[in-house]
């Protein structure tokens, strides 16, 4: 039976470099024999439908498809629907009642624990704030993630070391789960 899965890409169509072009990534996904796909904005999101592999190896494969037709790598994220509706549905946040520019949710490739984060005085960052979750980070950022002096520091290699993050806006979020609804 086939599932619904996002593909999250790191770090594609910002700042002039990486460029992949959404109309060459559904041809690349659906090259390898996935259904359904569609993609979401220009910054890496896609959704479509497959009746094999887990989140693990489809990620493998599409990171490794990506790079041999684009030319260079990709860290690529996959998760299914249910779990998408899990990250937006335990939003410790009080998502509807915020602009989506102040709530973010950064899907990590593994679980991190609360010791990753342990270097960060929260009081200095008030009023922004983050939570974890089953492998996400939320972060509330009042004035937005561009302004955010928690969020650079959120992003930091030696924090992220070992696993994949990329960043999604809450209006990204509630569209990918909306996106692969069976």
């Amino acid at each position: 039976m086939a599932m619904r899965y996002a593909a999250l890409l790191r770090g594609v169509n910002v700042g002039g470099g990486r460029k992949v072009p959404m109309a060459e990534l559904r041809a690349v996904i659906g090259g390898l024999g996935h259904d359904d796909v569609r993609t979401h904005l220009q910054s890496g999101q896609a959704v479509f439908s497959s009746g094999r592999g887990d989140e693990e190896s489809l990620a493998g494969e599409l990171a490794a498809a990506i790079e041999r037709h684009f030319g260079f790598a990709v860290d690529v994220i996959v998760r299914d629907h249910a779990y998408l509706k899990a990250v937006a549905d335990a939003c410790p946040f009080p998502a509807g009642t915020l602009e989506p520019k102040q709530l973010h949710v950064t899907y990590f490739s593994e679980p991190v624990t609360a010791e990753r984060f342990a270097e960060i005085d929260p009081a200095v960052y008030l009023p922004e704030e983050f939570r974890l979750g089953d492998r996400v980070l939320y972060l509330y950022a009042p004035n937005g993630l561009g302004r955010s002096k928690l969020a650079e520091h959120l992003s930091k290699p030696r924090i992220n070391k070992g696993v994949v993050a990329t960043s999604r806006n809450w209006n990204t979020v509630t569209k990918l789960v909306e996106l692969t609804r069976d």
